[in-house]
């Protein structure tokens, strides 16, 4: 067996040695059971990664990606947001006990699930040291205006496809002035025009953008299954490299 060789399978028994998923719930501010599925699989003081669907998906969104943030050495927390369906197999929880409240499921309606998320993640413990928050289309545009617009909220911020999706042409970059932590963009080839003014925007002295020859919208850009997977796994593990642990 070549050092290559062995290399593989060193990744592929980290990766299948760690702890099971386990799905947990915590109340948003109206009161909305949110769900979520956390990945613990190192001490609680190991850097914490929120990582929030995009639209019409669930938690699901993250099955592949999770356990390889893990095998990086992080933490991390997969959430239904209540504007959201499924992804994966799974079903969001959270978009359909909306539903049965009767509560609306826009994009920013999910804002209150996402401050949840990262209020439960401090308050319970898991995420003792470092927190990172990890946003999909239309939550990468909310994780950024959470990170500039909530000072302390979060140590840096991911953001797969972000783009002015919701009032006024600089709604998300108004925010955006706001961030001082490490933040990163990345996106499909032809998406680029939708946040170059986002980024802009941003004073951060780390933040570091990323576009691939090839690729899709959000964080499937990730999945095993997508085209040009690697160069942005490459971007992604370079940039969380760069974030003080």
């Amino acid at each position: 067996m070549n050092m290559s060789q062995i290399a593989v399978l060193g990744c592929i028994l980290s990766v299948t040695s760690l702890p099971a998923m386990e799905t947990v719930t915590f109340p948003a501010a109206d009161g909305l059971a949110v769900t979520a599925d956390l990945y613990l699989a190192h001490d609680r003081g190991a850097p914490f990664i929120i990582l929030f669907h995009q639209a019409g998906n669930s938690r699901g969104e993250y099955l592949d990606i999770a356990p390889r943030l893990n095998a990086l050495g992080f933490n991390a927390l997969a959430v239904d947001q209540r504007s959201g369906g499924a992804a994966k197999g799974v079903r969001n929880e959270t978009a359909a006990l909306a539903r049965t409240q009767g509560k609306r499921g826009g994009y920013l309606d999910a804002l209150p699930d996402m401050e949840a998320a990262i209020a439960w993640a401090r308050s319970s413990g898991r995420a003792a040291g470092k927190l990172i928050i990890w946003g999909s289309s239309y939550s990468a545009s909310l994780v950024l205006k959470l990170a500039g617009e909530r000072p302390g909220a979060c140590d840096a911020v991911l953001a797969f496809s972000p783009g002015e999706y919701f009032s006024g042409s600089d709604f998300i970059a108004k925010s955006a002035r706001g961030i001082v932590v490490p933040a990163f963009i990345t996106s499909a080839p032809g998406e680029h025009g939708d946040w170059a003014g986002i980024f802009e925007a941003i004073p951060s002295a780390a933040k570091r953008s990323f576009l691939p020859e090839r690729g899709v919208h959000g964080s499937s850009a990730l999945w095993s299954s997508t085209t040009g997977n690697q160069a942005y796994w490459k971007a992604v593990e370079a940039f969380l490299a760069e974030v003080p642990r």
